[in-house]
């Protein structure tokens, strides 16, 4: 992997990143340590599904310092949701763990499985979250009526989450707020056709999250590369240019607020 441009180290958290991923088979460990040099202090490993959420765990593992692990089911899944098999698996990785539920949530862009039926395994992973009371990491593409919805719903029963790499409107995220849940950015608004720049300021400092997605959506100067942990003070950069603060700000506001959201270490 190129090593370039690199960013300034900075103490950062990623607050998403798919380290359990096929992509870092090689060198996921490679890739932990150049986290660690660019100044990360929290990489939230996502599981979502019941064999990424045992790697994750795993990974995890090597690494109590700086890494945790999540687990759930992607709405790209949602048909193979099943009602015992599922709830259970989620329950014991919180017993082992695991800070939050998901990755989980609505995707109507794709529509990989039927729209009620990620519906239905979303609201069951928001029961999951309320009874064992983590958070939830919600993915949300083209599913704002229903993701208002929800919001409404998780409000109403005290669930928190966060609307994990988010692109949808600004009243959506204002909906997410209202609700007491966290924003998260990705390398998406590093990428030259980004033009929400209100969006970017309609969160507040306390509410904001930032995020890989690893290996996902690589920031400029690395888009189109697989992307990883270590690039994530380039979104942090971007959002503190359009907020008007620092990238050091920024990145001990997003870092804080990640330990207090997934109650890390540190929090």
């Amino acid at each position: 992997m190129s090593k370039t441009i690199q960013p300034e180290p900075v103490a950062f958290a990623d607050s998403h990143v798919h380290l359990a991923s096929a992509a870092f088979t090689d060198d996921v460990e490679a890739a932990i340590e150049r986290a660690r040099a660019a100044g990360a202090r929290a990489l939230v490993c996502i599981g979502e599904s019941a064999a990424a959420a045992e790697r994750a765990r795993v990974i995890a593992g090597r690494h109590p310092d700086l890494v945790s692990h999540t687990c759930g089911v992607h709405p790209h899944d949602a048909a193979s949701w099943d009602e015992v098999r599922d709830p259970e698996a989620i329950r014991l990785a919180v017993s082992l763990g695991a800070v939050a539920v998901g990755e989980c949530g609505l995707d109507y862009h794709y529509d990989h499985a039927p729209r009620e039926v990620q519906r239905r395994t979303l609201d069951a992973q928001l029961d999951l979250a309320a009874e064992l009371d983590r958070p939830i990491v919600l993915h949300t593409r083209e599913a704002e009526d229903d993701t208002l919805d929800m919001l409404r719903q998780a409000a109403s029963a005290g669930i928190r989450g966060v609307l994990h790499c988010f692109t949808g409107s600004v009243a959506l995220a204002e909906a997410g707020l209202a609700a007491g849940w966290h924003v998260s950015f990705s390398g998406i608004v590093t990428f030259r056709n980004w033009t929400d720049l209100a969006l970017l300021t309609c969160v507040p400092d306390e509410r904001l999250l930032v995020e890989s997605d690893a290996p996902y959506l690589a920031p400029v100067p690395h888009r189109g590369k697989r992307n990883e942990s270590s690039w994530v003070p380039f979104t942090l950069r971007r959002l503190a240019e359009v907020r008007g603060t620092t990238t050091d700000a920024l990145a001990d506001i997003t870092l804080r607020n990640t330990q207090r959201f997934f109650r890390l270490p540190g929090a």
